[in-house]
């Protein structure tokens, strides 16, 4: 298992990312941005475009996979991310992103291959958070459940994540973001609750390389 968990963009230390590829192993990889299906189209592509040039000049190479094309086809998902090497998901609407992989079929697709070693699984933010066991805790006013963006089936609110983690990632912790005074009530409920967590402030990732985990930044 190879996970690359950014509180914020690509962090301070992106080596750590290209550290987990292996020899030879390409740099394909697939952007999934639908975290931000919330948004206008013309706000989404501007988004989507600054994750693409950060990442290209990282020197990896990203093609969009957007899930709502694969609504309701698995199999469509799993040959879309056919030959990636890594799995990248920006941040947005934690509830809207659980959605899109829940309607996909990305979730079960994306276990398999995390378990198989055949990726590297990356992100910020809503991206880290879809590996815990359950979104509790971080709906509040900023990150709505029941939020449901235009061509997306109703239905109630997936509480329940991938659980490839046994603990909820607290992405924006202490930072200079919009977010992180909403976060100081997620890791209060946390605490409260008993229950599993690490907390990043903007600039950190958390890796995870077989069975080697450090936070880096």
């Amino acid at each position: 298992m190879r996970l690359y968990l950014s509180s914020f963009r690509v962090g301070n230390q992106p080596d750590a990312l290209l550290g987990l590829l292996r020899p030879g192993q390409g740099r394909r990889t697939a952007l999934v941005l639908n975290a931000d299906d919330y948004k206008n189209a013309e706000d989404r592509a501007v988004a989507g475009k600054r994750e693409v040039d950060e990442l290209s000049a990282l020197g990896l190479e990203p093609f969009e996979v957007d899930l709502r094309e694969h609504f309701g086809d698995p199999d469509g998902v799993r040959a879309a991310l056919a030959g990636a090497d890594v799995v990248y998901v920006r941040g947005g609407s934690g509830f809207v992103l659980r959605r899109a992989y829940a309607h996909s079929g990305a979730d079960d697709v994306l276990r398999d291959l995390i378990a198989r070693d055949e990726i590297v699984y990356a992100g910020y933010s809503a991206g880290p958070c879809m590996l815990g066991p359950t979104l509790r805790g971080i709906d509040g006013a900023i990150d709505l459940p029941d939020l449901v963006p235009d061509g997306y089936p109703e239905g109630p609110t997936p509480w329940d994540c991938l659980g490839v983690l046994p603990y909820c990632i607290a992405p924006h912790y202490r930072s200079d973001h919009p977010e992180s005074a909403e976060i100081e009530r997620t890791v209060q409920y946390y605490i409260d609750n008993q229950m599993l967590f690490v907390a990043l402030r903007d600039g950190q990732a958390l890796v995870v390389d077989g069975d080697k985990t450090r936070v880096v930044g």
